[in-house]
């Protein structure tokens, strides 16, 4: 039986792989694959085994990664004051005595404590969902809030490197006029980022928001984003500070969308509990409606929903959905791949066969697919078969996470060869 990408893969996968770098690489794996399907005998085996070298070669050059370094819950009061994935009714009763005021975000919730209630002495808001799950948190400092009696934070944020350096004129930030240069970090862990916006020199850092929020809503939890930005630039409301056309990095897709996919990511994900298919679904289907206009998401959109129509065993409406994506944005390995799983469910397996080949000729060092493409091909094709088993054995050596499926993989081989 065919495999799926893993949904963890999936949607590390989501936008990442949209660079144009890809196409030159593309082709040449291609012209390696070609190599490998003309030649013969022992010069296979001599052959697979400089493509691994080559993978390896290329996947030692790592990008540089987020810092884990999530700070002490002891150090800063903001940390405290609630958990990600919290209902609403546990929320609100935490909350009770600091009757905190509510206003809409998007299909969610924004409950607000203010400063003179709160106890970082900030402005809180707590932001859920249209489920009544708490997804995000942002604590705003319009005054600044001077980190020299937070020593763990201070040395959270000296270890890091800034994610984004730019100006910001802060309205009420004592002792400071016109423009000062801000600077965000960001932390984590496995399941969540929190993000601080600083200004003030790295031995006297001035805390002037800070968010944290599980993973799939970060890039609607960045201090960047200009509806934060001017609870600092004008506190009491108004147009002040910059312009949207002077924000490069603003995001131009429908909010709405951002949010429903990030809802569906985090049910498809399990980042709060189990698995849940059907709010996935119905998240992933309102993101699409929102309208999405950059072909990447649109396409992604429709695979995440392919991928949840097959946890809910719908094989036909993920087989209609993946394939709306590859008409949107053709010839990405990962939906060949689990589409190719989608066709096997049905019983297509000529079908599936050709979409196995198609992923891994786009990608030769594609783990996942070579196992795929071993199992589709064992009735057929066995020397094919035990070909790209060891493929597979090779290119997931030493990892933990395929041990099960490299077991299997090599009973299939001693098996094959009998």
């Amino acid at each position: 039986m065919g495999l799926l990408l893993s949904e963890e893969q999936a949607f590390v996968f989501t936008l990442r792989q949209a660079s144009l770098n890809r196409v030159s690489s593309r082709q040449s794996h291609l012209s390696l694959e070609e190599f490998l399907m003309d030649i013969s005998g022992w010069q296979i085996r001599l052959a697979r085994v400089l493509l691994v070298v080559l993978v390896m070669v290329g996947c030692s050059q790592k990008t540089s990664v987020r810092s884990n370094l999530p700070p002490s819950a002891t150090d800063l009061v903001l940390l405290k004051s609630t958990a990600l994935c919290e209902r609403k009714p546990e929320f609100l009763k935490k909350h009770a005595s600091t009757v905190p005021k509510s206003n809409a975000w998007g299909s969610g919730q924004e409950i607000v404590i203010s400063q003179a209630k709160s106890a970082s002495k900030g402005d809180e808001s707590y932001f859920l969902d249209e489920d009544g799950l708490l997804v995000g948190a942002l604590f705003t400092f319009p005054k600044g809030l001077n980190l020299d009696r937070y020593p763990v934070l201070r040395d959270t944020l000296s270890r890091l490197k800034p994610a984004l350096e730019f100006y910001l004129n802060v309205s009420q930030l004592e002792t400071k006029a016109n423009m000062e240069a801000s600077s965000i970090f960001e932390t984590g862990d496995e399941k969540s980022t929190t993000q601080y916006l600083v200004t003030g020199s790295r031995d006297h850092p001035i805390l002037l928001q800070a968010s944290f929020t599980i993973d799939p809503y970060v890039r609607l939890f960045s201090p960047y984003r200009r509806e934060f930005l001017d609870r600092l630039r004008n506190p009491k409301g108004g147009k002040g500070g910059l312009t949207i056309e002077s924000q490069g990095s603003e995001d131009k897709e429908p909010f709405l969308s951002l949010q429903q996919f990030a809802r569906g990511q985090t049910a498809q994900l399990a980042y709060c509990g189990d698995k849940n298919y059907d709010i996935a679904g119905d998240a992933y289907q309102k993101a699409i409606a929102g309208g999405f206009t950059n072909k990447v998401w649109l396409a992604e959109a429709h695979h995440k929903l392919g991928l949840a129509s097959v946890g809910k065993g719908q094989f036909d409406k993920a087989k209609t959905e993946m394939l709306q994506s590859l008409a949107i944005r053709p010839n990405i390995p990962e939906v060949l791949n689990n589409l190719g799983t989608v066709h096997v469910k049905l019983g297509e397996r000529t079908e599936a066969l050709g979409l196995f080949e198609k992923a891994v000729t786009l990608r030769p060092n594609y783990a996942v697919a070579r196992y795929n493409l071993a199992e589709a091909s064992e009735q057929t094709n066995p020397k094919r078969a035990l070909a790209e088993y060891e493929t597979f054995l090779a290119l997931v050596e030493g990892i933990p996470e395929e041990e099960a499926r490299a077991a299997h993989a090599n009973e299939r081989i001693k098996a094959l060869k009998q």
